[in-house]
């Protein structure tokens, strides 16, 4: 596979074969040719669990210090009593059933985060199948199914993130933008990596976090050292 340019530039400030300290490997990411537009930092990485298992399903929710770098619009499905607080908070869109037919019917999907009030699920589990692949079905796990919608909408705005490990064992977020400065990217990253160990399995055995890198949507990956003190956690 052909290369960009840049990519390739960037590529020699990365050895392959080295694992850096967070602060190391943020300094490489900013220090890389980019392209024009504001690429979006990621966290990538193995873990050491068996997705197969139920009981070693990782999936969580984590909001960043500095905020992701996006715009995100909000769906808020509530009884038309909570209707006020959601707008309030600054939801974008707010509805019930015809809402929850637009999505089904004309596939609409112009939000980035859905709440809804646990009453209201039984009708928004219709949206499942829909919803579910794209990390936008609302959950009690990440907080996102709950009879306070304004206080879901307003982490939203701030810079909640979900996460969820795949089938293969791999987890993958954004955690902000490259503009960010060097001191933004550090914390807003450990914060993710903070959050994800805090949900590790309890009968999980050996490692958990297995490899994590960081890039930019563009960039080759850097492998940070997950055993570093700066990151706030110990991987045991």
């Amino acid at each position: 596979m052909k290369r960009a340019k840049l990519y390739l530039e960037a590529k020699k400030l990365v050895n392959e074969d080295q694992v850096y300290p967070l602060k190391e490997a943020v300094e490489i990411l900013k220090s890389m040719p980019h392209h024009k537009f504001d690429e979006t930092v990621e966290i990538s990485g193995k873990l050491g669990i068996d997705p197969k298992l139920s009981d070693q399903m990782v999936r969580g929710s984590v909001v960043l210090p500095h905020g992701t770098g996006k715009t995100i619009k909000v769906l808020v499905f509530c009884e038309s009593e909570k209707e006020k607080d959601a707008k309030e908070a600054g939801a974008d869109y707010i509805g019930s059933e015809d809402i929850i037919n637009k999505i089904l019917n004309d596939g609409w999907t112009d939000f980035g985060c859905c709440v809804s009030t646990p009453s209201m699920m039984r009708s928004v589990s219709k949206l499942g199948k829909f919803l579910g692949p794209r990390g936008l079905m609302p959950s009690p796990k990440t907080g996102t199914v709950t009879e306070n919608v304004a206080y879901a909408v307003a982490e939203a705005k701030r810079g909640k993130i979900d996460f969820r490990v795949d089938k293969l064992g791999c987890i993958h977020v954004g955690v902000g933008k490259i503009s960010f400065d060097k001191q933004a990217l550090n914390e807003n990253i450990s914060a993710f990596i903070d959050a994800l160990v805090s949900v590790r399995p309890q009968s999980l055995k050996g490692d958990f976090l297995k490899s994590i890198y960081v890039s930019t949507t563009m960039s080759p990956s850097v492998r940070i050292d997950v055993q570093a003190k700066n990151l706030g956690f110990k991987n045991d």
